[in-house]
């Protein structure tokens, strides 16, 4: 059966994004997700697929291409993103992230598919992806939620640091939501934005801060004008480092005297919303109408 998503996380590394226990059992445990379930195995959207566990930039999408074997296929890796190891079953090639020892599936050469006549075959569990061609590296992510997805992409895609950020929904129990669903209050989850950022030029901490200074950390059930579920304050940590930053960070401003009622919440799965959603403001040339900063820190 196809692996899927649950909320029984794996511990990680510090620094390690936690894992699902689905993601735990192909990534630490080397196992196989079944093959034509994966989200990326037909998708070809142009950007950076990243390790999953630590972030780091394992394949562009100009390497990826069509096999039909019912796993994502690229005839090449992101130099010195992949280490290759003997299979414990003596005939195939284990591929790994160099960086954190995720397994990644498996190299196969000689099936003459494409001119490079190599086929990695990932599974798609193993990685996320980014709309956008990243250097070699880690990279960050973080997931915020503080009203319409479309002020908090606006301010996070302006700061030094930030490669991309995507408006979209989590927190909620309905897989695939649309925004109509969203929408009614009733799907659990909040609009929200999924930012990477790269690490050698920004922190967690430092848009965390800015995060809690674009919205009204202390409003209940709503961001300004927009009221419901759907537009609560909300932090979504990957991991227990970003965990104890945010509830440092939720302590200081509380120390302050402001009543926050942020919630911190380890994170499920994230939908990417619409296309219509994504650079709301800077495609429409508008400027956000329910957040603005305010400096708290």
């Amino acid at each position: 059966m196809a692996f899927m998503t649950t909320n029984s996380f794996s511990q990680e590394k510090p620094g390690y994004n936690d894992l699902t226990k689905q993601e735990a059992a192909v990534i630490n445990g080397k196992g196989t997700e079944t093959p034509f379930t994966g989200k990326y195995t037909n998708f070809f959207g142009e950007g950076t697929y990243i390790c999953k566990k630590c972030g780091q930039a394992l394949y562009y999408s100009s390497s990826k291409f069509k096999s039909d074997c019912g796993w994502p296929s690229f005839d090449d890796e992101i130099k010195g993103a992949v280490a290759r190891y003997p299979d414990p079953d003596g005939f195939r090639t284990e591929i790994e992230c160099a960086n954190c020892g995720a397994h990644l599936g498996h190299v196969f050469i000689g099936e003459q598919l494409t001119a490079k006549d190599t086929r990695h075959c990932v599974n798609s569990i193993s990685m996320d992806f980014v709309p956008a061609h990243l250097a070699p590296g880690r990279y960050g992510t973080a997931i915020f939620a503080g009203g319409c997805f479309w002020g908090v992409e606006y301010y996070m895609q302006k700061a030094p640091g930030v490669i991309t950020v995507t408006s979209g929904y989590t927190g909620g129990h309905v897989k695939n939501p649309s925004y109509r669903e969203v929408c009614t209050g009733t799907t659990g989850h909040a609009e929200s934005v999924k930012i990477i950022y790269d690490s050698d030029k920004t922190s967690y901490d430092k848009l965390l801060r800015l995060f809690m200074e674009i919205h009204d950390p202390t409003q209940v059930g709503g961001q300004g004008p927009d009221i419901g579920d759907q537009y609560r304050s909300e932090i979504f940590y990957l991991n227990d480092d970003q965990k104890k930053i945010a509830e440092n960070d939720i302590a200081i401003l509380k120390g302050k005297g402001l009543k926050v009622v942020t919630a911190v919440t380890k994170a499920s799965e994230f939908y990417p919303a619409e296309d219509y959603h994504q650079d709301y403001y800077f495609k429409n040339g508008k400027l956000p109408y329910c957040h603005v900063y305010t400096k708290r820190f």
